[in-house]
């Protein structure tokens, strides 16, 4: 569906907004702006990472945002962001995107007289503002909340296996949304060239800054609340298996001696013995005695 959000008679620039986007829908933008067919191709093909290419009369950029709210399965690029494709010019811009993207509808509601509406550039640092403020909305509202509690069953809950599951889909989560960011970087710096840089692309890269730091900061966390688990069910096995030798050590000489003792030949004088049976029970108990004060010794106990 095509929305003509301003128009040029009444605005420095005209905008139009495409939802969910088809090849007719530009039959006509394409003529009237000269828009590559390449760039629209890109525009209607899904998948695409974000980038920024230069054309003689116009910019195309792809910009992802991330949904309002991950599944807990979720672990793909559609899966975890939006895509919108963007063909800006000095007296036109064109958004074109699948889903409603939130901040995009609230841009489109602004009072015409605002700043961000005062010309095509500074609308499209703006979008990709908001896009980037996405992502750091998710790290600290939804993945650092999600974080907490599995480190909290990884330290406290005795019952850690499901929650591996969960923690592999979210360290899926942040390594697509980190390879998003490392694409966003051309973006930003082409904002950044001395011929467009002012107080609104300082403050996209500031932005950009802080998103990607969050973002590397919550990967190595998970990394390590990973090794920890890993580590703690390591350490578990060996309690086990500590355990099940030294029970295996205390019952490792009285086996021996109930086997000589079963073998039953006649001559065995041990068996006619009148005290060979106490003897016998009283030697095993030593045995244990000194086993258990050798552990204490060491202390393996």
């Amino acid at each position: 569906m095509i929305t003509q959000v301003l128009s040029p008679d009444k605005h420095p620039f005209e905008w139009i907004d495409i939802s969910d986007p088809r090849i007719e829908d530009f039959s006509a933008l394409k003529e009237k702006y000269n828009l590559n067919a390449e760039s629209i191709r890109d525009c209607l093909e899904i998948g695409h990472l974000p980038k920024i290419e230069e054309f003689d009369n116009y910019h195309f950029l792809i910009i992802r945002t991330t949904k309002a709210k991950l599944s807990d399965t979720s672990d793909s690029l559609i899966d975890i962001t939006d895509r919108v494709s963007i063909f800006y010019g000095a007296n036109f811009v064109i958004t074109a995107h699948r889903n409603e993207i939130p901040f995009l509808e609230n841009i489109k509601k602004m009072d015409v007289n605002s700043k961000t509406l005062s010309s095509s550039k500074h609308l499209i640092n703006t979008l990709v503002s908001e896009a980037l403020k996405t992502f750091e909305t998710l790290v600290l509202g939804d993945l650092d909340a999600k974080l907490d509690e599995y480190e909290e069953i990884v330290f406290l809950h005795q019952r850690r296996k499901p929650f591996l599951k969960k923690l592999y889909y979210i360290k899926r989560q942040i390594d697509v949304i980190r390879s998003v960011l490392i694409l966003y970087k051309d973006i930003v710096d082409y904002f950044h060239l001395p011929e467009y840089k002012n107080i609104y692309t300082q403050d996209l890269r500031d932005l950009f800054s802080r998103t990607n730091t969050l973002y590397r900061n919550i990967g190595e966390n998970t990394a390590q609340l990973l090794s920890i688990y890993f580590n703690i069910e390591s350490n578990h096995t060996n309690e086990i298996m500590r355990t099940l030798t030294i029970i295996s050590v205390f019952f490792m000489p009285m086996t021996f001696i109930v086997g000589v003792y079963g073998m039953n030949f006649d001559i065995m004088p041990e068996l006619h013995w009148k005290y060979g049976y106490p003897l016998v029970m009283a030697s095993m108990m030593i045995l244990s005695l000194l086993i258990y004060l050798w552990f204490k010794r060491k202390k393996w106990l």
